[in-house]
């Protein structure tokens, strides 16, 4: 995917890389880490304790990274620093103008980097939990090994998978804004048997969301990304990370959708185009 040069200036970058956490001190474990756990750590799709050994493994081999002390430098670190951050800008540069004709105020969120652990405003933040969006403070925490690991162990390859993290978990700062996420969250209180059901609506939303800023870029598509991104969507579903791991496949137990329901959802938002095609994944009653 052809992405435009970005502006500095028009994305929130925050590196802690080489251990700058904000407020100082160490990666204690803070307020909020239930929230990581259950809708942070798992919300591209992965088991924290599955992707554990292979996180560990790709960073042994590594030094620790260092981060940069501007936005320029923090987006040059590496090539999947660049990318992040380049789809940050295209994504704020997409999102913005639709939420200015729905009349609901929009709030840019943050780029956080972080290398093993790091600190966000929903507790500790760990390589093992994967990408996450943090709702308290509108971050989205990444530590960009984890793409060696979505390129080695799940076969997700590609600049377009890569991209299409990040979109899912702008998907989740758009439920943010615009008030859903507090809606399932209290729907999930109040009724725990249906506590799953509405986590895997929350990801297939944010799946179609990442198709909808795809299909808005048409015109900044390679041949071979749409196919990189339904390949990602499809290695990521709980049917066939739990087949992965040797287990069962329990329905029941999923968060996120099968894979050929995050397919769906992330063809819909690329055809549509339409993020009122979405709306569909929600009706909380």
């Amino acid at each position: 995917m052809r992405l435009n040069p970005f502006n500095p200036d028009s994305v929130r970058v925050e590196d802690q890389r080489g251990g700058r956490f904000p407020g100082g001190g160490g990666g204690k474990v803070g307020c909020g880490t239930l929230i990581i756990v259950l809708i942070g750590a798992l919300i591209f799709g992965v088991d924290p304790a599955q992707m554990l050994g292979g996180l560990e493994q790709t960073q042994q081999q590594s030094a620790p990274a260092q981060g940069g002390r501007t936005v320029e430098e923090s987006c040059a670190v590496n090539q999947y620093s660049q990318e992040s951050c380049a789809a940050i800008s295209s994504l704020n540069e997409t999102w913005q103008p639709e939420f200015q004709r729905a009349g609901i105020r929009f709030q840019q969120p943050k780029l956080v980097f972080y290398d093993r652990r790091g600190r966000s405003g929903c507790g500790a933040a760990q390589s093992a939990m994967g990408p996450f969006y943090c709702p308290a403070d509108n971050g989205i925490y990444i530590d960009t090994s984890f793409y060696d690991v979505m390129s080695r162990r799940m076969g997700a390859r590609g600049d377009f998978a890569r991209y299409y993290v990040i979109a899912h978990e702008y998907g989740h700062h758009i439920q943010n804004l615009t008030g859903l996420a507090a809606q399932v969250r209290s729907a999930q209180a109040q009724n725990r048997r249906r506590a799953n059901d509405l986590q895997v609506r929350m990801e297939l939303q944010a799946d179609c969301y990442a198709g909808v800023w795809a299909g808005k870029n048409r015109n900044l598509i390679d041949a071979g990304d749409m196919e990189e991104g339904l390949q990602a969507a499809s290695a990521i579903g709980d049917d066939t990370l739990q087949r992965q791991a040797g287990q069962r496949v329990n329905p029941e137990s999923f968060t996120h959708g099968s894979s050929a329901q995050r397919v769906q959802a992330l063809r819909l938002g690329m055809e549509t185009a339409d993020d009122t095609a979405c709306d569909r994944y929600f009706q909380i009653q």
